[in-house]
């Protein structure tokens, strides 16, 4: 790997899920004109976030990333925004109890706007046309026109992602996030769910720890953490010309971040080592993710490790286990095994929705709760057996109550996936069933829970 990076060095480097925009000239003057935008995040909050990760490297913090498999450009709404936050703040407290430490909270929001695909056309009724990469590259209604890339959309992106951030961070420091009303929100989601007896305990158990810190003076008027929270933001870095643009050097230290986000990972499908994804995120400064799946081979993953983390900067690296239930007590040991042995401070993060998609009898997909929960139980197993610390959860879900993945204490079956199955791309957790998600993994913190004093990084010293 040369040592000289700038943000246009990928361009010189195989590159796979890239659109075929018919324009390069339409392409290359939005590429300027966002280049000219204010950026999206700041490098003092980027900083901020890469020490909470490394605390989570550390086993002193846990990390929840959650939010919409592929945002729409159509759902750009307050409610939905504010719903989605809701929720993710519902679990994060939930998590912060069960496992007695401070949750790392990443919205998949505000810019993930691009998927990447298993084919470059899509077929349908004997016509063939571009396949739909996320609002924005290009439509998803299944027209020649739609379907053209278009890259004015990166400009609607850009646009759509500032509203978004204008108005988490309003809702993170304005009190919409008090302690206080997050667990009254709770205390619903209890009183709903067929489980009420089950979760009840946990619930009360917070109830009165919030009491026990009012009585002492810690309330919502006198500590300004009770009623704020730090709140980051997250996409797959996909889209390169749209990140490039959005590439700034930052003023007080000369080092290049990637403003579209906060935190950016590397997918599946573009992890190669030699590749142009690899490539742009080696050289910006952003803690960033790599999604590490059943066909990550041992020697590919360190040396990815290796490339982009080459100082072992604590918080830097975070990887991001998509095994699927039935191969991750098989697959992921040797692959934690092997970054253990190289010393390697990572966090260790369980995505359990992409290997436990599966078709209905419509053709629509979906995915089983009790799939998604036994990956994270696997997870959590073999870290355990591994002497590794398992860092936190990443889960596409959303704050409505959709119907698109089965099972859960309400019960959805593949019968009722059509009451509301509103997903442009993968199915997502409903609301409900985000919350027993985080109530259940909090039962599992609880009973594996460590003293800070055998933590993975102090029995390592």
């Amino acid at each position: 790997m040369p040592t000289t990076w700038t943000p246009d060095s990928w361009r010189s480097r195989p590159i796979r899920q890239v659109p075929a925009y018919p324009d390069l000239a339409k392409l290359a003057a939005v590429e300027e004109k966002l280049r000219r935008y204010p950026p999206l995040v700041f490098a003092g909050e980027v900083r901020r976030l890469k020490a909470a990760l490394a605390r989570a490297a550390d086993g002193r913090a846990f990390v929840l990333q959650g939010g919409d498999c592929a945002e729409s450009f159509q759902d750009f709404t307050a409610n939905i925004i504010r719903d989605t936050f809701r929720v993710l703040l519902q679990m994060s407290v939930v998590l912060t109890f069960g496992a007695s430490l401070p949750v790392v909270k990443l919205g998949r929001m505000a810019g993930q706007f691009a998927k990447p695909r298993s084919s470059d056309t899509d077929t349908r009724d004997g016509q063939t046309l571009p396949t739909y990469r996320g609002d924005i590259v290009n439509g998803a209604e299944f027209t020649a026109e739609a379907r053209v890339p278009d890259p004015t959309r990166m400009e609607t992106g850009y646009f759509q992602s500032a509203g978004t951030l204008n108005l988490l961070r309003a809702f993170a420091t304005g009190g919409y996030a008090d302690l206080h009303e997050v667990h009254r929100w709770n205390l619903g989601f209890v009183a709903r769910s067929p489980l009420i007896e089950r979760y009840q305990t946990l619930a009360h158990r917070i109830d009165e720890t919030l009491a026990f810190m009012s009585a002492c003076g810690i309330s919502s008027a006198t500590t300004p953490q009770i009623r704020e929270t730090d709140f980051f933001t997250s996409h797959e870095a996909l889209l390169l010309p749209y990140e490039q643009a959005l590439t700034r050097v930052d003023s007080t230290s000369g080092d290049w971040y990637a403003c579209s986000a906060h935190f950016l990972w590397i997918g599946d499908r573009t992890r190669q080592p030699d590749g142009a994804h690899v490539e742009f995120m080696r050289g910006v400064k952003n803690p960033i993710g790599l999604k590490v799946g059943p066909s990550t081979p041992i020697e590919d993953l360190l040396r990815l490790i290796d490339i982009l983390n080459p100082d072992d900067e604590p918080g830097r690296l975070t990887l991001i286990a998509r095994m699927g239930a039935d191969k991750v007590e098989r697959v992921l040991p040797p692959l934690v095994r092997a970054v253990r042995r190289e010393g390697r401070r990572v966090v260790w993060v369980c995505d359990p929705m992409h290997g436990n998609t599966i078709a209905s009898n419509a053709g629509l997909k979906t995915r089983s709760f009790d799939a998604i929960l036994a990956e994270v139980r696997g997870f959590f197993d073999v870290h355990a057996a591994e002497g590794s610390w398992a860092g936190g959860v990443h889960v596409e879900m959303t704050g409505h109550e959709v119907t698109e993945c089965i099972g859960g204490a309400h019960g959805l079956t593949m019968m009722d996936l059509g009451e509301r199955y509103e997903t442009f791309c993968d199915p997502r957790l409903n609301a409900e069933q985000s919350l027993e998600l985080a109530f259940l993994v909090a039962e599992e913190l609880t009973a594996r829970r460590l003293p800070l004093d055998r933590s993975p990084a102090v029995a390592a010293q």
